[in-house]
Order: C-alpha cells, then sequence, then structure tokens
C-alpha cells in the first residue's frame, strides 16, 4: 500500500491569530475528506501533520525540520503570518512544495513557494481607489504591526497613494501582540486623517476595534482593512465595528454558487455549531486545492517537476473564490476575485467586487 500524502498544516494555535486555529482545522478536515474521496493526490491518502504557527519562529522551524528529517512531511499549506512563512521557505526549499495561503504583502517568492492569497495591488489599491470615491477618504492614518507583511504593505500603499490622489499623513506600527492602543488612538485623533488603515491580525485588531469605539472614534471616521474576518467580528462585538470595511477574495456571506457549495459542504460535515467561516480558514481549502492542482499538472510530487511544469504553464482551479491562478517567483501571485464589504452586526454586507 503506497505511503499517505502528508500535509504539514501550519496554522496558528495561539497568539494573536490563534483565534482563526479552529476554524481552520475543520475546514482542513472538509478538504482532505474530499480529495481522499476524489482519489487522494495522485492516488495517496492525503493526511494532515498540524503545526502550530503561532509558536516562536525557532520552534516552528525545528518542528517542520524535524518531520521532513523522518519523512512525515512532503508538503506544507497554511494560513499564518509573513514572518513565519519567511523562517519555513528556506527549511523547505528543494524538500516539499509550500503553499503559503495568507494574504501577502507581494514581493518575489522563492522557487517551490506558491502564494493562493490575496496581494496589496488586487486587494487593497482599488479598496482605496473605492473609498475615496465613495466615503470621501482622502487622508489615511495607517496602523499595523510591526513585522513583515504591514511593513512592506505600508511601503505598496505609499505608492498607491501618490498616484491616486489620497494620502498617508499618519503611520503607527506597534508590538505584534499589542493590546493597549491609547497612545496611538490619541495620535490618530490629533492627526488629520479622514479613516484608518489597519494593518493588524487576529486578537490585536479585535483589541483595537473595541478601544476605537469606546474612544468614540468609529463616529468620526471610518476604518478599513485587508485582514478582518467573522471570528474577528464576533470577538469585537457589534458596537466596535461601526463603519468598518473589508476587502478580500472570501466571506461567508459571499452570494456566489462556488461559494454556497463550499458552505454547504462545510454545514453538511461539522454540523451548524462548527466553528465559524472566515477568509483564514477557507484559505487553507484553497491551500489544498492548490497542492491537488500542482501535483496533478506535474504528475508528480517532487519539489523540482512541480515548479518546473508550473513555471511552463502556471495552475489554475476552481473553489469557493472562483478562479484562482498560482505562479512562482513573480510579483504578484494568486490571481482571483476581490470583494469588498462592510461589517454589518456579527457579518458583512459584500458591496461589491474590486
Amino acid at each position: 500500500m503506497e505511503e499517505p500524502f502528508r500535509v504539514g498544516l501550519a496554522i496558528p494555535l495561539q497568539g494573536p491569530g490563534g483565534i482563526f486555529g479552529p476554524s481552520c482545522e475543520a475546514v482542513a478536515e472538509l478538504a482532505a475528506a474530499e480529495v481522499n474521496a476524489a482519489g487522494g493526490v495522485l492516488g495517496r491518502e492525503l493526511v494532515f501533520e498540524v503545526v502550530d504557527a503561532g509558536a516562536p519562529l525557532p520552534e516552528i522551524r525545528r518542528t517542520v525540520h524535524d518531520l521532513l528529517e523522518r519523512r512525515r512531511l512532503d508538503a506544507v499549506t497554511g494560513w499564518h503570518i509573513s514572518s513565519v512563512r519567511e523562517a519555513l521557505a528556506p527549511v523547505l526549499r528543494g524538500r516539499a512544495p509550500y503553499v503559503y495561503t495568507s494574504l501577502y504583502e507581494g514581493g518575489p517568492i522563492p522557487t517551490g513557494v506558491y502564494t493562493s492569497g490575496e496581494v496589496p495591488a488586487l486587494q487593497i489599491a482599488p479598496a482605496l481607489t473605492w473609498m475615496r470615491d465613495h466615503a470621501a477618504v482622502h487622508r489615511w492614518a495607517l496602523v499595523g504591526a510591526n513585522y513583515v507583511w504591514p511593513r512592506r504593505t505600508a511601503t505598496r500603499i505609499r505608492d498607491y497613494a501618490r498616484t491616486a490622489g489620497i494620502e498617508v499623513v499618519h503611520e503607527a506600527f506597534v508590538s505584534y501582540g499589542c493590546r493597549d492602543f491609547t497612545t496611538t488612538l490619541v495620535d490618530i485623533a490629533r492627526s488629520d486623517a479622514d479613516g484608518v488603515l489597519m494593518l493588524l491580525v487576529g486578537q490585536d485588531a479585535v483589541m483595537f476595534n473595541r478601544q476605537f469605539a469606546e474612544a468614540g472614534l468609529d463616529t468620526v471616521m471610518p476604518r478599513f482593512t485587508p485582514l478582518m474576518e467573522e471570528n474577528m467580528l464576533l470577538a469585537t462585538g457589534a458596537e466596535g465595528t461601526a463603519d468598518l470595511y473589508v476587502a478580500a477574495a472570501y466571506f461567508n456571506s459571499l452570494a456566489t454558487a462556488s461559494a454556497l457549495d463550499f458552505m454547504s459542504a462545510y454545514v453538511h460535515r461539522h454540523g451548524p455549531d462548527a466553528p465559524a467561516l472566515n477568509n483564514a480558514a477557507e484559505s487553507c481549502y484553497e491551500g489544498v486545492l492548490a497542492l491537488v492542482s500542482l501535483t496533478a499538472a506535474a504528475g508528480s510530487t517532487r519539489t523540482a517537476d512541480i515548479a518546473a511544469a508550473n513555471a511552463e504553464t502556471p495552475v489554475s482551479y476552481e473553489g469557493p473564490r472562483g478562479t484562482v491562478t498560482l505562479s512562482s517567483g513573480t510579483l504578484d501571485q494568486g490571481r482571483q476575485a476581490v470583494h469588498l464589504a462592510r461589517a454589518d452586526g456579527y457579518d458583512f454586507d459584500v458591496l461589491t467586487r474590486l
């Protein structure tokens, strides 16, 4: 009997992103069941090795390295922050294909790494134009965590601003895991910004939103973020999300045929009390679809074969987000439709496709 195809599911089980963990695991179970029912990965059963991507970086690297050494890892996918991606890419290089499913900051990606998440050019830039035209936001205060994704994304936002007739008039970078935004909020209130752009993750964004509303700033200026999902809405509370806009490729309220089919399959498998479907969790489903498509196109699970096949003809597949096209080593990967939504209590009202 052929050995299973073992996929490292790297998802945060602790820290600011730990709020996504249960949903990510539940969605991954659905993905594995569907893949195995259809014949597996080139005939091999897909099984997961869960890796806590919320642990300290040296521990994550060591865990993945040990799994590779013990031949318990054939590929890696999952939602996690860019710092984890940059730590894992060298460990996996040439040894296992790696599909990074989170939104990311754009820029070159090492060979063997594939991204299926949103990028600023397709997500943030058109959203800022929409906010300028429909919400009259011309001056932004940017608040981000002090690590790779917010820092590099902020650079791209400044570039977009120069060509879009908008300004970033204030920037603040806080520690990853920040819980007290008092000083940041005072500075925002004193700035001449008429909107706040959030580059915060998970529980950090929850705390910011609560304190933003408690300070009364939600009645003065709208917020926009490329990272806000249903678990974060629930944790924040409806009173903390007034006038909050989000751009993403997936919302659980998205009324497309593929998204509705995905929702139905998820509820059928896990029941109505399953962890909330959200963008981070759904991205793990995308990661599995991407791995299956990459190996099928190459006719192989070997890293070099997959890279060669995808370089010749970038892989596309159909999933809950619609059509997603992968490539490797390019500036902007993961071509897909992105939507703009407004928080409405504990759900999102999808306004338009960007």
